[in-house]
This record gives structure tokens, sequence and C-alpha cells, in this order.
């Protein structure tokens, strides 16, 4: 055995210098060769498995950063502990303390009315929560907790909320997937057809397979959604032959997704590839920014594929399509100001996305960014990137003023972007020592813009999602 393991390593070595200084190294990433040989050697003899495991096992550590802290420091991003509810001028208040309560209060809302759960825990089985009363533009309805974390339900439905009347919120809640069989637990938002100007604010929402699933029905779609400052997360791996998508937006158009914190979306069965966010489906003016999205963060080292932010997905069949044809599955989408870690594919994926707009985000131990597809065009502009920015089957790509990692380069473990920051594992993304504020090329803003931070941009600053990240921390006092 010991004599076979010394010949493999060599070969292994050898094996893995070949393909890294015969392919073309914009063309393909260390990682997308290691998931080729991976699905190449699967079922081979044992002699050719153990190799095949070898060069994969190297190239993915030649392009994977150390695994992060389990705990994150106190961010802005993300639902924020203790905010109280503001005032409402609403003509109905209705205080709910138990699960029947809420279920007839939302059966029967109002125009205006703010449903309130008193503190505790709140257990809902059976059917999924009905949300089929519309309310108006000057008078939605409120579903919330006056105060953040003080109040948690424990969903084990397949589906949560099901959303399809418009101008309802939903803030300050915390929702859990309690499904006996995990993967059973699919939404916590169901958000469809007419149920248009859908907000969800500060809420944390956790295992679910997806914890936002947008989608058209009878022609109508739920445009015009805000997604903010929500956390959503999972404490273990998703063992679903479903999607895996955090916030899965298909054919609406207009929304806002923002300031949220997207983390631990693994996909442990069948084609094992998932998304933090993607919009899909032939929708238009979607825009994706200032969000924090770690692929693997306390879930780590499982086979698969994860992917931070999409704008076009794995595709849409066209009977889902808002065109019913997705010649393009998004318009003019943007996706601006994001941080994205820790994802063993692409951070973020342009697939057959028409005139889009990819700037200033700061991606760290991913894949890189790719335009795929010549239906694809995009602005990219700005971006620090810890691998690849790149063009494939024919996307157009028109890029300015970004930093990334030459391909060879990852290939071999160079990470120059990383190096960048005092320590990424530990979240210190602090520039170096000895480094100015704008250590590699300007990127620039509009006036006015904003960074990730809450900054304010000035018109050359350096490219990525923020100039100073300790302006995205919480004060400790």
């Amino acid at each position: 055995m010991l004599k076979r393991r010394l010949f493999l390593f060599p070969l292994s070595f050898a094996i893995l210098l070949v393909l890294a200084v015969s392919l073309d190294p914009f063309d393909s990433t260390a990682n997308e060769l290691a998931h080729y040989i991976e699905r190449k050697v699967e079922g081979e003899n044992p002699l050719i498995a153990e190799l095949g495991g070898q060069v994969a096992k190297t190239l993915h550590a030649h392009d994977r950063l150390d695994a992060l802290i389990d705990t994150l420091p106190a961010l802005k991003i993300g639902a924020q502990a203790g905010i109280t509810a503001a005032d409402s001028a609403s003509k109905r208040h209705v205080t709910v303390n138990s699960v029947e309560q809420a279920r007839a209060a939302i059966e029967r809302a109002e125009a205006g009315d703010v449903i309130t759960f008193l503190p505790g825990t709140y257990a809902f089985i059976g059917n999924n929560i009905a949300v089929s009363r519309p309310g108006l533009a000057n008078a939605p309805i409120i579903v919330r907790a006056a105060q953040a974390g003080s109040v948690k339900l424990e969903l084990a439905l397949a589906e949560g909320f099901l959303v399809t009347a418009p101008y309802w919120i939903f803030e300050n809640l915390h929702l859990h997937g309690a499904c006996l069989v995990p993967d059973s637990c699919d939404h916590a938002f169901h958000v469809v057809g007419n149920a248009h100007h859908f907000i969800a604010r500060n809420n944390t929402i956790l295992d679910f397979n997806s914890h936002f699933k947008v989608n058209m029905e009878n022609g109508l779609a739920p445009d015009d959604g805000v997604l903010d400052h929500n956390t959503l997360s999972n404490t273990e791996t998703r063992n679903t032959e479903r999607s895996v998508t955090l916030i899965d937006l298909v054919a609406a158009s207009g929304w806002r997704i923002h300031h949220n914190l997207i983390s631990d979306f693994i996909k442990d069965h069948s084609n094992k590839i998932s998304y933090g966010v993607f919009a899909k489906g032939a929708g238009a003016d979607n825009r994706i920014e200032y969000n924090l999205v770690i692929c693997e963060h306390r879930l780590r080292n499982k086979a698969g594929q994860r992917v931070g932010i999409s704008l076009g997905g794995g595709g849409t069949g066209q009977a889902y399509c808002r065109d019913r044809r997705c010649i393009s599955e998004q318009d003019r989408g943007v996706i601006e100001s994001n941080l994205i870690m820790s994802c063993s594919d692409d951070g973020i994926y342009l697939n057959k996305a028409a005139s889009s707009r990819v700037s200033n985000n700061t991606l760290l131990n991913t894949q890189g960014l790719s335009v795929r597809f010549p239906e694809s065009s995009a602005d990219v502009e700005g971006n620090l990137v810890d691998g690849t920015i790149r063009a494939r089957d024919g996307g157009v790509l028109r890029a300015q003023d970004n930093v990334d990692t030459n391909g060879v380069q990852k290939f071999f473990g160079d990470h120059s972007v990383l190096a960048l920051f005092q320590n990424p594992s530990s979240m210190d993304l602090r520039w170096r020592a000895g480094l100015l504020k704008r250590p590699v090329a300007l990127a620039r803003r509009p006036p006015g813009s904003t960074d990730l931070c809450g900054q304010k941009r000035n018109s050359q600053s350096a490219p990525g999602a923020f100039d100073d990240f300790s302006a995205c921390l919480q004060d400790p006092h």
C-alpha cells in the first residue's frame, strides 16, 4: 500500500501539471477541472479512482482558502437583533398568542391590519398558512413580532406562508423548518401570482430548501417585492431532489434583494448544484445588492457545486417563463456591492442574462465570475475577484476597472487578491499593513453611491464592495 501511494503522489502531480499548462486558464478553472475529474473516475477501478481523487483534491486545495470561522462578527448585514417594530397608524391592531388565533387573523385580514404575535414559540402543522386577502398600497397588511427575536414560528409544513395577494409585510420573525423529514420543508414563503409588492424585512429563517420561492401563476407575476435585512441559512445539508436556492425568483420583475445574510445552502443529493440567490424565468429589472453570501460557512467539505448569486440560474422550462419562451432569462438585472465568499463554483454566474450590470462586488474564495451564452451581455465594472472574470460560450463581457486572479495562478494556489486582506478566514477584511486604502486599480463610482457597509463612495475608490469593512461591524458598545 505504501509503495502504491508513493507512486500515486508524483504521478498525480505530473498529471496536474500537464493539465494546468495545457488548458486555457481562462476557459477552465481548477475547481471545474476537479469536478470533471471526480465525475470521470467515479466507478472506475480503485487505482484510477484513487489517482483521480488525489488530483481533484489537489486542485480543490489550490482553489480554496481555509474554512471560515464558525462565529461571524456582529454585522449590520442580515437580521438585526432587538429591533422594535415601527409604530403604525393602522385602523386595526390584532394581537395573537396562539396558532389558531394567528391563522384566523391572517385569514380574515383587512387592508391596513397589523397582526402582532405576542412573545413565544408557535408550532404550525397541517396545511400551509394561506395569505389571500389583499392589502393596499397605502394600507398594507403587516404580520410581525413587536421586537426581533421575541417570536419563533416552528413550521412543520412543506410551505409555510402561501402568499397569493398583494401588499403584505412580514417583519421581525424567526421561522424554522421543523419537518420530521427535513427536506419536506420546502419553502418558508411561497409568493405567487397576484402577490405583488410583498416585503420581508428583518426576519431570521432557517432550514428550508428555498426560504423564499417566487413565481407566476395563472398569468400573474408577483412583481416589485423587497427582501431586506433577512438572515437565511441552514443548519444541515439538504438531502433532497428539489431545488436548493435560498432566494428562488422565477418570472417576477422589479424585485430588490438587499442587505441580507445568506449562507450554508449545500444540496447533498441528486445533482448537488445549489444557489444562494437567483433570478430567472424572463423577468427584468431585478436588483441584488449589498448582501453577504457565504456558500459554505458552518456546513463544509461536501461534494457538489455552490453558486453565490446568479441571473439565469440553471435555466427555466418554457412553461414557467414570463413570456413562455425565455429567450433571455433576465433583462437589465443588477448585481452590485455584494460580498460573496467560500463557493465551490462561481461567486456570480450569468446565464442568458441580457443587458446586465455587475459592479463593485468582492468575491473571495470562489471560482470567479462568468458571463455565459450569446444571450448574455454584461457591463462588469469595479469588481475585486479572487478567481477569474470570463465570458463563456459566446457571452458578451464588457469589463472595466476590475481586479481578478489569473487562471494559471489559481491552478498553483496563488491567491493574490486574498493577500490584500489581513485574514479572510477570520473575516478580518482590513487591508494588509503597508498597503494603501486603495491598494489596486481605481474603479469609477457614480455620485452619491454607497458601499456594502453604507459608506458614501468617492468618485474613485478601491474596487470591490467596500473601502473599509469595519463600517459593516456592529458597534460592540
